[in-house]
C-alpha cells in the first residue's frame, strides 16, 4: 500500500598492558573530520558493508564470525564510508570497552545499525544480550585537573592497581563525547539489543563542541544504566520527521544528584518547536528522582520530547518535611522550557512534574499517575488509589531482549508486488498476486494465483480489482478485493470465488458509506466467518479498520461501532483466529518519520484490543528502504510464513516473507509475552 494513497584508531581492548597504551591513545587522537551525509539514493538496496564482532574471531577483516573482529570499537572503525546502510553485527557477550564511535555516520534513508545476535538469527552461535560494560577495571581514571573549568573531562593514570566498581567519572561511558568530541559522530545510526552499563551514561550522546546540529537515532530493545542516566540525547535540534527514538527499551540512572535522569533530555531550539526532538515507545524509565530531566540552571532553549506506553517509576517518595522527589517529568528551567507529550503512560513518584520555575508544558492522554498523597495532579492525568503493581514489576531490566522472537527473514524477494496473500490448494502454497500496473488506470489493475514455489500461473481474473485477500474454504477459493475507480479512487468489497480457477463468479460483498475502501482479509471463527476492511472514514485517523460477519462468506453483516484505529494510523489489516483470540496484523505510520511498520494486536470480542508488546511485528532493515507493509500469514507444512512489502511507499515495492518454525498459535502467542512484565 503505497502513501499518499491520493495520491583509524587501533580498537580499545582491556585485557592486557599494552591494551591499555590502545585505549589510551583511541581516547587522545585528534577527533576525526565528520563524514557528509549522502543521500539516500546514492545507497542501493542492500549496498552496505556487514561487519563481524566476535570474541571467538581471528581479529582479522570483520568479513565473516571466522575472521571477526575481537572488539566492538574495530568493528565500529571498519566502517567504509559515510553511504549508510553498513551493519555491524556482535556475537553476545560481554564486551569490556569504553568511548566507542563509528568511523562514519549513517545517511538520511539509510541508517548504520550496531546489532546484537541476541536470537542466533545472524550465525554467531550464541543467544542473549551484547553486554557494554564500561566498568573497565583495568583501567584507572580520575577527573582531569586541567580540563575545562565546570565540566572537564578525565585522564587515564599510566599506572595503579585494578579498581572494580561503577566508574562514576564525567564524560566516561560507553560511547566517546567531551567537550572537544561530539556525539554528532552517531548520527543516522540505530542501536539493536544492546545493554549498555558500568559508568556515567546507559546510551546516548552529547553534540558538545556542535551544539545545536541536527541529529537522528534509533535505539530498539536495548538497556542502558548509568549513574547519571539511563538513555540521553543533548545539545541536539531534532529533526521534524526524524526524532531521536526510543523504543521497547529500559533505562535507570542510579543517582539523584544533580542533573541525573533515567532519560535526560536537551534540545537546541530557540523557541518550542511543534514536533519532538525525543520520542520514548514503551520503555521503561527507572530512577532515584527523575524518569525525564532536562537542563541545567541557566539554559536559555527549548525542548520537546514524547512518551508513549511508557512506565516513569521515581523510587523517592519522601514525606515533605524530608527530601522529595523533585518530580518524575522535571526541568531546573522555567518550565515553559519544556514540553512533554504523555500518551498512554503510568507515573510513579512524589509529585508528576517539577521546574524551576512556572509550569511544564504538557499533553496528556489516556495517561494516569500514582503520587504521594498530599501532591496535586492535573484533570486530564487519572489519580491511581491503589499501587500499580502491573507496573511496578518492570522495575528490573529484562531477562533478555524485546525484539522479533525467532522471526527470519528469508533473503529472497517475490517480484516487483505490493500486496499479495498466500493460501494453501490441494496441498500447494499458492499466492494471490496484485498485479502492479504501469499508470495506475483500472483495466490495468487485475488478480493472478500463482504456485509459490514454480511460479506456475494458476489462474488470472477481476480485471479492474486489487488490494486483495484470499481464504481456501470446503475446496472452494474466496477472494475479496477492492474495485479501483476511474477517479484512482478504490471502492467496496468484491466478492470473486471459484472450485476450479477458471469459472469465477463475484458479488459486492461489502458497500461503501462515505468512504472509500481499500485491503481488507478474512478469516474463519467459532461462528463462521470475520472480515476487517480498511477504511478512510474521516470520523477517525487517516486510515483505521472496521468489521463484518458472516455464516457462509457471502452474505455479510456490518458490526456496528466497532473500529479499530481510531486513535492510530491503522491500514492493511490481515486478521487470523487462534484459540479464542482474533490477531490483526495492521500497518502503522511511524510518524513524524516517514518509516512504516507492521504491528500486531489481539481481542476475544473486536471490540476490546491488546497491543502486543513485543511491537513492531516487522520493521524495516537493510535493504528494505522504510517499509513493511501489507502483511498476510499462513501456516504450511509445520511452518508459518509472513510476507509483507518492502520499498519507500512512493516509487517501488517488493515483497518478501519472513519464517517462524513453528505454528500460526505459536507465533501469535510469543509476540504477547514481555520480559518486562513477568507472568502471573
Amino acid at each position: 500500500m503505497f502513501q499518499p494513497r491520493s495520491v583509524t584508531t587501533n580498537p580499545p581492548s582491556l585485557a592486557t598492558g599494552s591494551a591499555l597504551l590502545t585505549l589510551v591513545l583511541a581516547m587522545t587522537l585528534p577527533t576525526p573530520l565528520l563524514a557528509v551525509d549522502a543521500p539516500a539514493a546514492s545507497r542501493p538496496a542492500g549496498g552496505g558493508k556487514v561487519i563481524y564482532v566476535s570474541k571467538l574471531g581471528d581479529n582479522s577483516d570483520g568479513s565473516s564470525w571466522a575472521k571477526a573482529f575481537k572488539t566492538i570499537h574495530a568493528g565500529l572503525q571498519a566502517v567504509p564510508d559515510a553511504k549508510g546502510g553498513h551493519r555491524v553485527v556482535v556475537r553476545p557477550d560481554t564486551y569490556v570497552e569504553a568511548n566507542l564511535y563509528p568511523a562514519h555516520k549513517g545517511a538520511a534513508g539509510a541508517y548504520n545499525v550496531l546489532v546484537g545476535d541476541w536470537d542466533g538469527k545472524f550465525g554467531s552461535g550464541a543467544t542473549g544480550w551484547v553486554v557494554i560494560d564500561s566498568s573497565c577495571p583495568d583501567v584507572v581514571v580520575r577527573t582531569d585537573p586541567k580540563g575545562i573549568t565546570g565540566n572537564p573531562s578525565f585522564i587515564i593514570l599510566p599506572n595503579g592497581p585494578p579498581e572494580k566498581g561503577l566508574k562514576s567519572i564525567d564524560w566516561w561511558g560507553p560511547w566517546k563525547c567531551d567537550p572537544s568530541f561530539s556525539g554528532a559522530i552517531w548520527d543516522r545510526w540505530e542501536f539493536r539489543h544492546l545493554y549498555a552499563t558500568g559508568s556515567e551514561g546507559g546510551i546516548g550522546w552529547d553534540m558538545t563542541c556542535q551544539a545545536n546540529t541536527e541529529f537522528s537515532a534509533v535505539v530498539d530493545d536495548c538497556v542502558g544504566i548509568g549513574r547519571f542516566c539511563g538513555a540521553c540525547v543533548m545539545a541536539h535540534v531534532g529533526r521534524p520527521n526524524e526524532p531521536v527514538l526510543f523504543r521497547r527499551s529500559y533505562f535507570c540512572c542510579m543517582d539523584w544528584w544533580g542533573d541525573a535522569g533515567a532519560a535526560y533530555v536537551r534540545a537546541g531550539h530557540t523557541k518550542m518547536p511543534e514536533y519532538p526532538d525525543a520520542v520514548f515507545e514503551d520503555c521503561t524509565l527507572v530512577s532515584p528522582d527523575n524518569a525525564l530531566e532536562c537542563g541545567y540552571p541557566g539554559f536559555d532553549r527549548y525542548t520537546r520530547v514524547k512518551f508513549v506506553n511508557c512506565r516513569m517509576i521515581v523510587l523517592n517518595y519522601s514525606q515533605p518535611v524530608g527530601t522529595p522527589g523533585t518530580g518524575v517529568i522535571h526541568t531546573p528551567l522555567d518550565g515553559k522550557q519544556l514540553h512533554v507529550d504523555l500518551d498512554g503512560c503510568t507515573l510513579m513518584g512524589y509529585k508528576a512534574f517539577g521546574a524551576g520555575k512556572g509550569e511544564i508544558s504538557y499533553t496528556a492522554r489516556n495517561t494516569k499517575a500514582y503520587v504521594q498523597f498530599q501532591q496535586k495532579l492535573p484533570a486530564d492525568i487519572e489519580r491511581l488509589g491503589l499501587w500499580p503493581t502491573d507496573t511496578f514489576r518492570s522495575i528490573a531490566p529484562p531477562e533478555r531482549p524485546l525484539g522479533n522472537p525467532i522471526l527470519t527473514k528469508d533473503e529472497r524477494t517475490f517480484g516487483e508486488l505490493c500486496e499479495v496473500a498466500p493460501v494453501v490448494w490441494k496441498d500447494r502454497l499458492v499466492m494471490l498476486e496484485c498485479l502492479r500496473p504501469a499508470t495506475g488506470a483500472p483495466e490495468e489493475h487485475s488478480l493472478a494465483l500463482k504456485d509459490v514455489e514454480t511460479r506456475e500461473r494458476l489462474a488470472h481474473f477481476a480485471v479492474g480489482y486489487s488490494l486483495a485477500s484470499v481464504i481456501v474454504h470446503d475446496g472452494v477459493v474466496h477472494v475479496f478485493a477492492a474495485r479501483r475507480g476511474t477517479d484512482g479512487s478504490w471502492n467496496d468489497v468484491t466478492h470473486f470465488w471459484s472450485s476450479d480457477l477458471k469459472k469465477w463468479d463475484q458479488n459486492i460483498a461489502i458497500q461503501q458509506e462515505s468512504e472509500h475502501l481499500f485491503n481488507c482479509s478474512v478469516c474463519p471463527a467459532d461462528d463462521g466467518f470475520v472480515m476487517a476492511y480498511e477504511t478512510d472514514d474521516s470520523r477517525f485517523t487517516p486510515f483505521s479498520i472496521k468489521f463484518a460477519r458472516s455464516k457462509n462468506l457471502g452474505d455479510w453483516t456490518k458490526v456496528p461501532e466497532v473500529v479499530f484505529g481510531k486513535d492510530r494510523y491503522a491500514a492493511c489489516p490481515c486478521i487470523r483466529f487462534v484459540d479464542g483470540y482474533f490477531y490483526l496484523m495492521y500497518l502503522e505510520h511511524r510518524t513524524p518519520r516517514w518509516f512504516f511498520e507492521t504491528c500486531l494486536a489481539r481481542s476475544k470480542d473486536l471490540k476490546d484490543w491488546e497491543i502486543s508488546p513485543t511491537n513492531p511485528l516487522i520493521t524495516p532493515e537493510a535493504g528494505e528502504d522504510i517499509n513493511t507493509s501489507d502483511p498476510d500469514i499462513v501456516e504450511f507444512q509445520g511452518k508459518t510464513y509472513l510476507y509483507y512489502s518492502i520499498g519507500d511507499q512512493k516509487t517501488w515495492a517488493k515483497v518478501k516473507r519472513a519464517i517462524f518454525p513453528g505454528s500460526m498459535g505459536a507465533f501469535f502467542k510469543s509476540r504477547f509475552q514481555h520480559p518486562q512484565r513477568p507472568p502471573g
